[in-house]
């Protein structure tokens, strides 16, 4: 695996002031938001891109609340967003855009992505382990819910804080998968 990284900036945001540093992996550039010491316990939030969340509001998914509330967090008590470039769950933003048009004829998130031919998720998590090498992080806080996460991470972690999110009239099926289906927790 050949990474690149780049040079560490700083980043004002409306939640506050953070640095920012990417890691550039073949074609995927991830991004690692962060603020106070990194030391050998660290607050981590793991979030995957979701385009549709994080920058346009969109109220099917609870990614972009999720993503204010851990930058909120760090922010609060310092630790780091790594956003990994994986859109859709690891399908990517047109296939994603193909799953939502199904998830409108009335299949649920994880009907959608087997129709279109994918696992229920296809993320991968192998770039978060150089990510904490790179910064010497050793023991981590997690903001999930998700036990893939935990389970991938179960080395690392040493506690974990869950994001509780309130489900509306758009999301309030896909939250119900997530946690009956795919083991999420609350």
């Amino acid at each position: 695996m050949t990474i690149q990284i780049s040079e560490i900036a700083k980043l004002p945001t409306r939640f506050g002031e953070f640095n920012i540093q990417s890691f550039k992996e073949n074609d995927k550039e991830h991004l690692c938001i962060f603020k106070g010491k990194l030391d050998k316990e660290v607050n981590i939030r793991i979030h995957s891109e979701c385009l549709t969340g994080d920058v346009l509001g969109s109220l099917k998914c609870d990614c972009g609340e999720q993503l204010e509330f851990s930058l909120k967090y760090i922010q609060e008590h310092g630790g780091m967003i790594i956003y990994l470039r994986q859109e859709g769950r690891g399908i990517g933003l047109f296939n994603k855009i193909n799953a939502y048009a199904l998830q409108d004829k009335g299949l649920n998130t994880i009907e959608a992505n087997h129709q279109l031919g994918f696992k229920a998720d296809e993320r991968s998590y192998e770039i978060v382990d150089f990510i904490l090498k790179h910064y010497r992080i050793s023991k981590i806080n997690l903001l999930t819910n998700n036990p893939e996460k935990l389970n991938t991470l179960k080395e690392r972690i040493n506690l974990r804080v869950p994001i509780l999110i309130k489900a509306n009239r758009f999301n309030k099926d896909y939250l119900e998968v997530k946690h009956t289906q795919m083991g999420h927790l609350n």
